[in-house]
């Protein structure tokens, strides 16, 4: 994308975010894969999707700079004055607020781990404080007057909820139609071993294809979360526009996904679609229950079901070694460092620091595996005692990936041991406000 259409959709979108923030945001939702348009200000890296964020953020700040110094004006008199009964009724606390701010220390020291490298101080702007400026302008997004009137505040929260929804759909709509695509097609592929009709793997917008099912698959379950919600609301059994186009989205959105061959994305979104049915009403939840029993019997029944399933689980297939052995040398490199005892306590603490990974388990690294793709009962001993052809036949190279494809070591190894817990205590604390929520609603 050229540098002048660059200035001028940024243009475009500046003085739109100035007439309609809440459009604007929307707009920057809907174009989440913009972040693949790189471009630089003053050799400063960006993506167009970081420089719609920063525009929206701005405008929002100052329209409400005055607001926002009132309330930190009454939060210190509070501070100063607990038992005050002073209070500012425009003034909530966010969800999560605690461990947002906490989570942006925690990263902060993170990139000081690294020693404060472009590539760290790039993954900080990137992954934690822009999102968090997202979360702010979504919690903030302006209210129809009509509906403030009215003042439901049920209807209210839903409003704010369909202006995140819709554009998210569109987003998935526009990576699905692309991905399907590519399938009949096998254009806009740029591997040839993806692109080759055997073999193929679609990519979207993205450069590989397991990103399709990375975006794709926490969207699936949103969504049909959202169809339940429409389904449930309507009065009288009829078909709405709304329940066609969001199960058109699903369908194609989860075929993008089986055309990636994204496996891990398609078991996420089983797996998602199985606790969703369990905590759904009684009808529902035991037609899961029966579905499960059924899969879990096809699964016994069918030997190639039953080994590759078994595989999958206990990670003997070639993408489970490839993990053990890359979970094996990360768990080396954090509790191993240097000659000196304090340089191990200290990498076990903190980590290796944002975007240090790669470089930090270099000298773990081993430069490949013996895989049993033959599923030779007798491997481990010809592996020692045969000849070389044997064990070339069986080597598998391994590359240095960029994180240990383990969601624990990943925050562990880039934000340390408190990066981490925080992380389990945000999914927990998430899980246990859901659950509550659930309750409620079937109380309701």
């Amino acid at each position: 994308m050229s540098t002048i259409l660059i200035i001028l959709f940024l243009i475009f979108y500046l003085i739109l975010a100035k007439i309609r923030l809440d459009w604007a945001v929307m707009f920057l939702i809907a174009a989440l894969p913009s972040y693949l348009i790189r471009f630089s200000v003053f050799s400063i890296p960006f993506t167009l999707l970081e420089a719609m964020i920063l525009i929206s953020f701005i405008i929002w700040l100052i329209a409400n700079l005055r607001q926002i110094i009132n309330n930190l004006k009454l939060k210190i008199k509070l501070l100063k004055n607990p038992k005050s009964e002073i209070r500012n009724p425009k003034s909530e606390r966010y969800p999560f607020d605690i461990e947002i701010i906490l989570l942006l220390i925690i990263s902060f020291i993170a990139v000081a781990v690294a020693g404060f490298s472009d590539s760290a101080l790039g993954i900080w702007k990137a992954y934690f404080f822009e999102p968090v400026l997202v979360f702010i302008l979504v919690m903030n997004l302006p209210l129809p007057p009509s509906l403030l009137r009215r003042g439901n505040e049920k209807e209210c929260r839903y409003n704010i909820l369909e202006k995140i929804l819709w554009p998210l759909a569109i987003s998935a709509l526009a990576v699905s139609v692309f991905a399907i695509y590519q399938k009949f097609t096998g254009a806009f592929i740029f591997n040839e071993l993806w692109a080759a009709e055997e073999t193929r793997r679609v990519t979207s917008f993205f450069g590989y294809p397991n990103a399709v099912g990375l975006y794709l698959g926490p969207l699936v379950l949103i969504f049909i979360g959202w169809l339940s919600h429409q389904i449930y609301a309507i009065k009288r059994r009829v078909i709405s526009y709304k329940l066609l186009v969001i199960s058109f989205i699903i369908i194609i959105s989860v075929f993008s996904i089986y055309f990636a061959k994204s496996e891990g994305a398609l078991i996420g979104v089983a797996a998602g679609i199985a606790i969703f049915g369990l905590f759904a009403d009684r009808r529902i939840r035991w037609a899961m229950i029966t579905l499960i029993f059924v899969a879990g019997l096809g699964i016994i029944m069918s030997q190639p079901v039953r080994n590759y399933t078994f595989k999958k689980i206990t990670l003997t297939d070639l993408s489970g070694e490839i993990r053990k052995q890359q979970w094996k040398e990360t768990w080396q490199m954090m509790t191993h460092c240097g000659d000196t005892r304090f340089c191990a306590i200290t990498r076990f603490i903190f980590g290796t620091g944002l975007a240090n990974y790669k470089e930090a388990v270099l000298p773990y690294h081993q430069e490949g595996i013996f895989f049993n793709k033959d599923n030779d009962p007798d491997f481990r001993r010809k592996i020692v005692i045969f000849d070389d052809q044997y064990k070339a036949e069986h080597w598998q190279p391994v590359e240095i990936y960029l994180y240990p494809h383990n969601i624990f070591l990943n925050f562990w190894t880039e934000l340390g041991l408190a990066g981490m817990l925080l992380f389990a205590w945000i999914i927990l604390k998430f899980f246990y406000l859901g659950i509550k929520i659930i309750r409620n609603y079937n109380l309701e």
